[in-house]
C-alpha cells in the first residue's frame, strides 16, 4: 500500500507497507536526501544524505515483530530514560503503534522548504496501567533542505484527575560511523556524568575528548547546546543541536555485551555509536494542560568542522 500525503516542487510525503507490514512514512527533499519513520514507535529508521547514503544504524538482526522495540534508528524513550518500576527499559513509548496527527496545533519551527510529518500518541489502557498518567505526545519529523533532521517533541498532561506527573526522555540515536575505536565526541570534556556501569556514579570527564576502547554507557549532565561527533575515516563531522533537552547519554555495547544480545550482530558494536539528546538528571514536571517542548537537529558537516564554526545560516 502507498499513500501519498503530499507534495510540493520535488519533495513528497508518503505512507508506504514496510516490513512486517509496518506503515512507514517516507520524506524525500529534491536533492535526494530521505527520511523514513515507522508509525510504530514513532520510530526513525533511515536518514540518508544527497547521495543516498545511510548515516543511521540499524542492526542487521533488528526485529520489526511488536511488541519487541526496533534496534537501531532513533528509538523514542519515554515516559523513563532506564529501568523504572514495572515499566519496561526506556519506556513504552517505542513500542507503541503511533498516528499520524491530522490536525497538530501549530509548531515552533517554521515549515518553509521543509518536508515534514506530524506523529502523535497517547496513553493506552494498558499504558495506563503501569504509568496512570493521561498524555498527548506529538512528534514532528522534518527533513530540512540541505538534509539536516529535525525531530520536534511535545509532551502535554491530559489527566482527568488534574494530577501533576513527571517524566524522562530521549532520543536514543544510532549513529554509524566506520570504526567507534577511531571516533571522536567534542563538548562533553569536562563535564560531570552517570556512569551507568558503575551504579550510576557520579564523576567528572577528563579527557580533552571522548574516545572509545571499550563499553561506555553514560549520561553527561547539563551539557551544552551542540555535540560534535569526528568520524575521520568517512571525512565527516555528526554535528547535534538540541533545545529543551539537557543532557546526553553515550553508549556503545562493545563486545561481549553485543554478542549477549539477540537483536544486535556480535561485530556492530564497530560500526555504531549513540549519542542520545535526554532530560534525565531532573525529570520534567507537568501540571494538568501543560507542555513541554524539546528538539534534536542533525547535521553532517565536512571532517575539517571545528566546535564554534558550525554554519550559522544553519537554523535550529
Amino acid at each position: 500500500m502507498t499513500e501519498e500525503i503530499s507534495t510540493s516542487g520535488n519533495r513528497s510525503v508518503e505512507i508506504i507497507d514496510g516490513i512486517n507490514g509496518l506503515q512507514k512514512v517516507v520524506l524525500h527533499q529534491h536533492h535526494g536526501s530521505s527520511v523514513e519513520v515507522y508509525l510504530y514507535g514513532g520510530h526513525v529508521t533511515s536518514w540518508k544524505n544527497e547521495q543516498g547514503e545511510e548515516l543511521l544504524f540499524m542492526s542487521n538482526k533488528a526485529t520489526f515483530t511488536p511488541p519487541n522495540p526496533i534496534r537501531g534508528g532513533i528509538p523514542i524513550c519515554f515516559p523513563h530514560f532506564s529501568n523504572v518500576g514495572s515499566i519496561e527499559l526506556h519506556g513504552f513509548a517505542r513500542n507503541r503503534l503511533w498516528s499520524v496527527d491530522n490536525d497538530p496545533p501549530p509548531f515552533p519551527t517554521n515549515p518553509t522548504n521543509r518536508v515534514f510529518i506530524d506523529l502523535i500518541f497517547k496513553s493506552t489502557e494498558d499504558d495506563l496501567k503501569t504509568w496512570p498518567h493521561s498524555f498527548e505526545y506529538r512528534l514532528r519529523v522534518s527533513l530540512g533542505p540541505v538534509g539536516d533532521l529535525l525531530l520536534t517533541s511535545r509532551v502535554r498532561n491530559t489527566n482527568t484527575d488534574g494530577k501533576p506527573f513527571s517524566f524522562t526522555v530521549a532520543y536514543k540515536t544510532y549513529f554509524s560511523v566506520s570504526d567507534i575505536s577511531e571516533i571522536r565526541v567534542e563538548g562533553l570534556e569536562t563535564l560531570d556524568y552517570l556512569d551507568n556501569l558503575q551504579n550510576r556514579e557520579r564523576f567528572t570527564e577528563q579527557g580533552d575528548a571522548i574516545t572509545f576502547e571499550s563499553e561506555i554507557d553514560k549520561v553527561y549532565l547539563s551539557t551544552p547546546t551542540k555535540i560534535a561527533i569526528i568520524d575521520h575515516e568517512k571525512k565527516r563531522t555528526f554535528v547535534i543541536r538540541k533545545d529543551g533537552l539537557p543532557d546526553a547519554g553515550v553508549w556503545n555495547p562493545w563486545d561481549k555485551k553485543a554478542k549477549a544480545m539477540p537483536d544486535f550482530g556480535d561485530d556492530e558494536y564497530k560500526h555504531m555509536l549513540c549519542v542520545e539528546a535526554a532530560a534525565v538528571e531532573y525529570p520534567i514536571t507537568l501540571k494538568l494542560g501543560e507542555e513541554w517542548k524539546g528538539r534534536q537537529q542533525l547535521l553532517v558537516v565536512h571532517s575539517s568542522y571545528c566546535s564554534g564554526k558550525l554554519d550559522p545560516h544553519i537554523v535550529c
